[in-house]
């Protein structure tokens, strides 16, 4: 008899390595969270990559945007900000028709926008990077942590991030939505202490 493909439940990766729960119920989430989550990023490429992931996925899973990657990096320019930020009604009418991505009109310009806010940093500060990071005074927080329901939505910097964010113009920068983005490029470490990549940093 043929099995269903939406009844074939993922069980989970084949080792024995100790992970975060969350990601354990799709191999996406494995796959991301031993090679990403968590680990400190300095290319302002991908901290703009990520920077237009999270607000894409406000009101949305993880999993969700994590599974259209790909589509977001061939409809965003390969996350180009020079280039999304030069973005016209024309090329806003071509994503609002893009099924690959989240078709929501306002995160689409929102993207637009902040790749305008993003430019501006990188002139005032040298890089996103030495500005976004400046938040963290320049090293990751690692946070202990025994249990996923010690894992907070934001926190004092995240708020103070996205409040300066707004300040400079960004939009969808909301204070969770800022402390996911931190926990994405390892500004702040909330893997479990028990997970093995909170023992392997690298």
């Amino acid at each position: 008899m043929a099995v269903k493909k939406s009844s074939i439940k993922y069980a989970g990766p084949n080792d024995d390595k100790v992970r975060c729960g969350w990601c354990l119920s799709d191999p996406i989430y494995v796959k991301y969270h031993d090679e990403e989550w968590g680990i400190p990023v300095h290319d302002d490429k991908l901290l703009f990559e990520f920077l237009v992931l999270e607000s894409f996925q406000a009101g949305l899973s993880w999993l969700t945007i994590l599974k259209k990657r790909e589509n977001f990096r061939k409809a965003f320019s390969n996350f180009d900000a020079n280039k999304v930020a030069k973005y016209n009604e024309q090329k806003y009418e071509t994503l609002m028709q893009d099924a690959g991505i989240i078709r929501n009109q306002l995160k689409i310009r929102a993207a637009i926008n902040n790749a305008k806010c993003f430019i501006e940093i990188q002139k005032e500060f040298g890089s996103f990077d030495k500005y976004v990071w400046s938040f963290v005074g320049g090293m990751p927080h690692h946070n202990k942590l025994k249990s996923l329901k010690n894992i907070q939505p934001k926190s004092k910097i995240s708020d103070a991030m996205s409040v300066d964010m707004g300040k400079r113009g960004f939009k969808f920068r909301g204070s969770t939505i800022c402390y996911a983005f931190m926990q994405a490029v390892g500004m702040v470490d909330d893997h479990l202490d028990n997970c093995w990549r909170k023992k392997n940093r690298p």
